[in-house]
């Protein structure tokens, strides 16, 4: 499945603002796609965006992994093992 070593980390978490990112809602600013950091539910806008809330939450925060927070996908991504992790829902 993948070489993460942070699975241990994933957490039930509740999107802290499903509507959109963050940063972005507060800023008016637009985003691409959203990521939903599995450590605390911060939703944040993916790295095509040009605000890469997801990315800076990480360099912030340490949380290891997002999910990506689009419908119909399921997959994470752990920033400090740079692995995917498929179907994980």
């Amino acid at each position: 499945m993948s070489n993460c070593s942070h699975l241990n980390q994933i957490q039930e978490v509740k999107p802290r603002t499903p509507e959109g990112c963050e940063e972005c809602l507060k800023s008016g600013d637009e985003w691409v796609h959203l990521r939903l950091c599995r450590t605390c539910g911060h939703v944040g806008c993916c790295d095509n965006s040009k605000n890469r809330h997801a990315t800076k939450h990480f360099h912030k925060t340490h949380h290891p992994i997002i999910q990506s927070f689009q419908p119909g996908e399921d997959w994470m991504w752990c920033y400090v093992d740079q692995s995917i992790l498929e179907d994980a829902a």
